[in-house]
């Protein structure tokens, strides 16, 4: 039988309990057909809020650690405090979110969960609760111990990891060393193989214009994407590049490759959201968003949601659950690698 995802529910306050009660409906076929197990973790008046709220018929129980869990339930992840309003800026926000992550890493290490599934947190009611993370990742590497790890944005086929995130753009240089590029080129390649795509082709996107143009324009794609790329290609890796970022993610969308190694946040972040909003012409406003944050590198498996809290929109019912419907389909796919491996 599978173990259960772990989904744990991020900030109460923001968007987490309607999207995940919204995935449930959605997701409702597999679920009563024993083919997919689900563990909500979070504020369960939250959660039963946002179920009278959308009156979609969906059932979460709340079960104990201790008993036997049905295919969908819900376990509160710590006891509640002051009222946790939808939209409100609360540290009691905080305080549930990384409860719910620092419970969900314990179950998956424990293998009772095969990984888990992030709904979105607010920094600064995490930091107000007193966890000072600069987001998830950062939370995930302490409780893990994991000393390095990659963020893999996917979309499609559009699938794109990053060499450095939260970074100043002057620091961008001096982070990219060979031992880091390769570090994050082994990962994708492992990620992909986990997804099942069998050729994996990795392309690395220059970090400078035209990707230097022989060296008039920086040397770093020269003096060490260029060695490390042919490394891997001796080892028997399919990886091209550096490829200028202008044309790289009109070639990984045409299907030429199965990834980018994005040197940067916003070279590897703005192709895959432009892709990922669903935007109504008419109003100039954006109705859905799709897209996976997949962490890699950390010793249990996690995907996210690719979007905030949307404190915005919290408790009026119309947050979209498309992205945390793809983000369980990308954690289900590499559990069961992980499985069989």
């Amino acid at each position: 039988m599978k173990p259960h995802l772990a989904i744990t529910m991020g900030d109460p306050a923001g968007v987490g309990p309607e999207i995940i009660v919204k995935a449930c409906a959605h997701l409702r076929p597999r679920i009563e057909a024993g083919d997919l197990r689900l563990l909500v973790i979070g504020s369960t008046p939250a959660l039963r809020a946002a179920q009278a709220q959308l009156d979609l018929g969906i059932d979460i129980p709340e079960i104990t650690e201790d008993e036997a869990w049905p295919a969908l339930a819900c376990l509160q992840a710590g006891p509640e405090g002051n009222p946790i309003l939808p939209g409100v800026l609360n540290e009691d926000g905080g305080r549930f979110a990384y409860l719910a992550i620092e419970r969900a890493v314990r179950l998956t290490e424990a293998g009772r969960t095969g990984g888990l599934v992030t709904a979105p947190l607010n920094k600064e009611a995490l930091n107000k609760a007193g966890y000072h993370y600069a987001g998830h990742t950062d939370m995930l590497a302490a409780l893990t111990g994991a000393s390095g790890s990659v963020m893999m944005l996917a979309h499609g086929n559009m699938r794109v990891s990053h060499v450095t995130t939260h970074v100043a753009l002057q620091d961008v240089p001096k982070k990219l060393t060979p031992q880091r590029l390769r570090y994050v080129l082994d990962l994708t390649h492992r990620a992909l193989k986990d997804l099942g795509v069998a050729r994996a082709r990795i392309a690395v996107a220059a970090l400078n214009p035209h990707a230097g143009e022989g060296g008039l324009f920086g040397r770093e794609d020269i003096e060490v994407s260029t060695p490390t790329i042919a490394a891997c290609v001796a080892e028997g890796m399919d990886v091209v590049g550096p490829v200028p970022g202008d044309t790289v993610f009109v070639k990984l969308r045409a299907g030429q490759f199965d990834a980018v190694v994005a040197m940067y946040h916003d070279q590897g972040h703005i192709p895959v959201k432009l892709l990922g909003f669903n935007v109504d012409p008419a109003t100039g406003t954006w109705e859905a968003l799709s897209g996976v944050n997949i962490t890699l590198g950390l010793p249990i498996i996690r995907t996210s949601v690719d979007h905030g809290t949307a404190f915005d929109i919290a408790g009026r019912g119309i947050a979209n659950e498309l992205s945390l419907v793809e983000a369980i389909d990308y954690a289900e796919r590499l559990a069961a690698a992980r499985l069989v491996a």
